[in-house]
Parts: structure tokens; C-alpha cells; sequence
């Protein structure tokens, strides 16, 4: 991936400290030179990813906050205008995946949570720092949401509606900024990283084996979002389930929901058991 117009330029990427944030953040600074700012809650991760990079260490800095608060992103808008640092791209990756559960199994506080992490922490983050952004000449915002934002699922009712905010969100911006700025939208299918982290109990044998079979490695999702931002996709929707879920409400409707709750059903796997009890 060499001369690509994001080389050399300063990323500034929520959730960096892990799964396909923490891969991003290597491959931006080794491969294309660029300046990361990351930003998560987890400084000893951070830390030990700043060591990995080596010599180039010094073009990775971080911020720990909670992504999901508004003051945070004002008061590190301040803070980007203060050291006058001149971001070029804003990478919004940070997000969860609640347990797999009826709606009216989760409590209010789970349903606050995902929603902010996954919806209101980009809106805060692109209100604070799109006018600073948008005085680079390669301006560029690309949203991470999910191929729940395309199909939703049984037992993602939270997480599904969270990303299809932040793809109706990234839509609209995209229209009223084209001129001014690249903005991206990524779905990606399951990929190989700690989102089953929420889940509670570990994930059972069976159910580990089939989301092995259905999930993309990470290297090769970020691979995948890399050259998409290269070819200044607006859509990117990536792995094989995510391309299924897409093609199927788009053909099928509600029909490929109720489809996919069949076989997760047959599936015998405790983790979606409890969706349909």
C-alpha cells in the first residue's frame, strides 16, 4: 500500500488499545508513517503498544478517556487547538458488543452504555473536532459501525440500533460535507478480536468453534478497511457474513432476520440460547 494519500498524515482513532484499532494503529505508523493519536480507557495496553512500535514510538500518543462522555471530546478539542496539533483523519473504531439477550432482559444502564459507546461517543467526537479536521486538505472522517447496522439480529437489539444510528449519522454528514471532506463508512461481519468480552460466562466450546468458522481474522479486516480508505470508499461492507447479511434484508427483508433467528436457533449454542427462551 505505497503513495496512498493517507501517508504521513496525523489519525486521530478511538478504541487504538486493541482488536482491529490496535492493528490499525501499527499498520498506519509502520507501513504508511503516520502520526496516531490514540484514545482509550486502557493506559497499560496503550503503553505496551507504544513499546511494540519500536523506534517508531514517538509517532503514537495517546489520551485515556471515556470516549462515551461529551465533555471529554470538548475538553480534548481544547486541548488539539491549544498544542495546535492538525489532525488529517478521525478513525472512529471504539465500540461493544452487549450480551446476547431479549430486550426486556437488559437493564436501562446496559442500554445507556451501548448506545453512547457505540452511537453518541462518534457524534460527540465528529461535533468536536470536524471544524478543526476540516482545515486539512485531506480532510476525512471513517466511522466503524457494524453489519448489525445492515441486518439486525435476534439478541442484538441495542447493539443493532446503535450502529444503524451511526450509519444513518455517517450518511447524512457524508451529503452535507462532500466537497469538504471524505467520509467513510465501515461494516464489518465478526471479526477475530475480544468483542465476545462482554458476554459473561467464557463462550462454550461449540459456540467458539462457530464464530471462528464465521469470523475474519483481524489482520485481514484491517487489511480489507485499509485499502477501502485508500479508494475513498463512502460504503465498505467486509466478510463473508456481512456481505450475506447485507445482500439478504436487502433481497429478503425481514425474512433474512427471521432466517438467520432459525438457524441460530438449530445452532444448539448456549450463547443465543437464552434469546429465545
Amino acid at each position: 500500500m505505497n503513495n496512498c494519500w493517507y501517508d504521513n498524515k496525523t489519525v486521530i482513532l478511538t478504541g487504538a488499545s486493541s482488536g482491529i484499532g490496535k492493528d490499525l494503529t501499527e499498520r498506519l505508523i509502520k507501513e504508511h508513517g503516520c502520526r496516531v493519536i490514540g484514545i482509550a480507557r486502557n493506559e497499560e495496553r496503550l503503553l505496551k503498544l507504544k513499546s511494540s512500535l519500536g523506534d517508531k514510538g514517538d509517532r503514537f500518543t495517546y489520551y485515556t478517556f471515556d470516549v462515551s462522555v461529551k465533555e471529554n471530546w470538548e475538553g480534548f478539542a481544547e486541548t488539539v487547538r491549544n498544542e495546535n496539533i492538525r489532525p488529517d483523519i478521525l478513525i472512529n473504531n471504539a465500540g461493544i458488543l452487549p450480551k446476547f439477550d431479549r430486550f426486556l432482559n437488559y437493564t436501562v444502564e446496559e442500554l445507556d452504555k451501548a448506545m453512547h459507546i457505540n452511537f453518541y461517543s462518534c457524534l460527540y467526537s465528529m461535533n468536536a473536532l470536524m471544524p478543526v479536521i476540516l482545515e486539512s486538505d485531506s480532510a476525512s472522517v471513517v466511522n466503524i459501525a457494524s453489519s448489525a447496522a445492515l441486518c439486525s439480529l435476534a439478541g442484538t437489539s441495542v447493539y443493532s440500533a446503535s450502529k444503524a444510528a451511526l450509519k444513518s449519522l455517517t450518511d447524512a454528514v457524508r451529503e452535507e460535507y462532500r466537497k469538504e471532506c471524505y467520509i467513510g463508512l465501515v461494516c464489518p461481519g465478526f471479526t477475530k478480536t475480544n468483542i465476545f468480552s462482554n458476554q459473561g460466562a467464557a463462550i462454550e466450546s461449540k459456540a467458539q468453534k462457530a464464530m471462528d468458522f464465521i469470523s475474519t481474522d483481524c489482520d485481514r479486516m484491517c487489511n480489507l478497511i485499509l485499502r477501502g480508505m485508500k479508494n475513498k470508499r463512502a460504503d465498505m461492507v467486509f466478510g463473508v457474513d456481512a456481505h450475506l447479511m447485507s445482500v439478504g434484508n436487502k433481497l429478503l427483508g425481514t425474512v433474512c432476520s427471521h432466517a438467520s433467528s432459525a438457524v441460530m436457533k438449530a445452532s444448539g449454542i448456549e450463547l443465543f440460547a437464552r434469546v429465545f427462551k
